[in-house]
């Protein structure tokens, strides 16, 4: 089977847009989450308005059921690095006065989105 897949964003989710050649569909889900939510639709408009549908719904059966509903990104994420590696920043850290290992990290991250983006 092949397909392309995109993604579209509405309301903080993200949803992919897959074709499939072979069936002459057009299809997605809700992506970043682990609740497995679909849609489908026959024109680019109808899978974007099937995608929004299925945001909808599942905010609003996360309502009716009283749990709180996933969200794509947190903003909080956890790695395993090791413990070696972990005493390794612990002591970069300390020596450069840097406030903690988490401020580290995003400004590691910030370097290698910058070198990313170049």
């Amino acid at each position: 089977m092949s397909s392309t897949t995109n993604l579209m964003r509405y309301n903080g989710f993200f949803g992919s847009i897959s074709a499939s050649v072979e069936d002459n569909c057009l299809f997605g889900k809700l992506e970043y989450i682990r609740p497995l939510v679909n849609y489908e639709g026959n024109t680019p408009a109808e899978l974007k308005q099937a995608f929004e549908e299925a945001v909808d719904d599942y905010l609003a059966d996360c309502k009716a059921k009283g749990i709180e509903p996933e969200k794509p990104f947190k903003g909080s994420f956890n790695i395993r690095i090791g413990e070696d590696r972990h005493m390794r920043v612990a002591s970069i850290v300390n020596a450069r006065k840097i406030k903690s290992i988490n401020e580290f990290v995003i400004q590691a991250i910030d370097n290698e989105l910058e070198r990313a983006s170049a």
